[in-house]
């Protein structure tokens, strides 16, 4: 029987790194971890009409460095950098230690699944009709490139009685094709009937080992200690 696994975290490691890049001993695990969510979750907060659609930590020492995946990046800044700079004393505050800020521009925030999921959330809330939200989405995230995307709205859909769940699906999504890069995300949308789930993945087709730097040199390490194939000897009668 088929298992259902999360597909982001199934492709770390292979064409995707993690969100959290640091190295703990088992008594400090806990605590670091803990530490990297109270970081996410103030950021979700403070930034929840800024696009953020991803976070990424690193630590070395006592320096914790975040790197904000935005498609408005100047909505995060803010004027002369002052946005940006109130978020990293915030952080400071919350740490307790040295916290570097970074802002990535995201180029195509239609390829991002979780930028995708929170704009249906944001007009479901609005009582715009499902149906005409997830069909427009779909059509934006397929004139943005993508190979295919999946959409899937669980809840009381249109204030309906009974809860249900409604897929939408174009193209080609390959759970299972690790080279495949695919992006999902989960949302949910609070509206007066409840909340409304909402599941996005995206493909954005398949990723070639030269894109991906770390993958790379792990291939050529590993290739690096080969034996040379033989020479084939000549038969001697």
């Amino acid at each position: 029987m088929g298992q259902k696994v999360n597909p982001v975290g199934f492709r770390i490691g292979f064409i995707r790194k993690p969100d959290a890049s640091w190295f703990a001993s088992k008594a400090f695990y806990a605590e670091k971890l803990m530490e990297d969510e109270k970081i996410r979750v103030y950021l979700d907060a403070r930034m929840a009409k800024a696009s953020v659609s991803r976070v990424l930590i690193e630590r070395a020492g006592k320096k914790i460095t975040v790197t904000i995946h935005t498609a408005r990046p100047g909505s995060v800044i803010g004027k002369s950098g002052t946005e940006v700079d109130k978020v990293k004393e915030e952080l400071k505050k919350l740490t307790k230690k040295e916290v570097e800020v970074n802002i990535s521009e995201i180029k195509k925030p239609d390829l991002e699944a979780k930028l995708v999921a929170s704009q249906i959330a944001q007009q479901i809330k609005g009582r715009v009709p499902y149906k005409r939200v997830v069909k427009q989405s779909i059509a934006a995230v397929m004139r943005a490139g993508a190979q295919g995307v999946k959409i899937k709205i669980s809840g009381r859909l249109d204030g309906a009685e009974m809860a249900r769940a409604d897929q939408f699906k174009e193209g080609a999504v390959p759970l299972h094709t690790l080279r495949n890069d695919i992006d999902y995300a989960i949302v949910e949308a609070h509206t007066i009937y409840g909340r409304i789930g909402i599941k996005v993945w995206i493909s954005r087709g398949d990723v070639s080992v030269k894109n991906v730097p770390f993958l790379l040199d792990r291939t050529n390490r590993a290739g690096a200690g080969r034996p040379e194939k033989m020479p084939s000897r000549a038969r001697t009668r």
